[in-house]
């Protein structure tokens, strides 16, 4: 389990099995599509395929997909799968990689994208990457304010980079540089 010393009610934590209704949720909703590169719903099989295969460690996968869950606020100390942090595009001649981060719309406007981005960024620290990046539209308000106030740099503009609906919309490459690698809490 990743946790970020600041948010003891939220960690990030490796795919299980028993995630495949999740991923399936996620994966095949067309509204998240915009967000990233999926254009096509995938199949159970296809994604438990996912989740089977993937060791969890970014040297050899080239990514990692990790699932936020948050404590429940019932005294079970249960914790529930909220949504996904992801760091893909791993490359380790340069140490860098590109980040995700999905919540449910359900359990957005609560924090929890920044509390997970600070556990995000904990981790790949430990990692001992450089740095990290996403490519956000200029339409996204919400998640520029988000990696403006976690000490990300708008860094590079792209016209006309992302297609929404019939039309195209610019973006911009964010980075953060990253303190040398600390142990992380596991």
């Amino acid at each position: 389990m990743i946790s970020s010393p600041d948010t003891p009610t939220l960690r990030l934590r490796a795919l299980e099995p028993e995630d495949l209704e999740l991923v399936y949720r996620i994966e095949n909703d067309p509204t998240f599509w915009r967000h990233g590169s999926t254009t096509v719903p995938y199949s159970r099989y296809t994604l438990r395929q996912f989740i089977a295969d993937s060791t969890g460690d970014i040297f050899r996968d080239g990514q990692v997909r990790l699932v936020i869950e948050i404590k429940e606020e019932s005294g079970a100390r249960a914790w529930k799968a909220i949504g996904f942090a992801d760091l893909v595009n791993f490359d380790a001649i340069h140490l860098r990689a590109e980040i995700g981060l999905l919540i449910l719309p359900e359990h957005q406007g609560h924090h929890h994208g920044a509390s997970a981005m600070q556990a995000l960024c904990h981790y790949a620290s430990s990692l001992h990457l450089h740095q990290i990046y996403a490519i956000i539209a200029t339409t996204n308000k919400p998640a520029t304010q988000l990696f403006t106030r976690l000490g990300f740099e708008a860094s590079a503009p792209l016209h006309d980079w992302l297609r929404a609906e019939d039309s195209f919309v610019d973006a911009v490459v964010w980075q953060r540089m990253l303190p040398a690698a600390t142990t992380a809490t596991v």
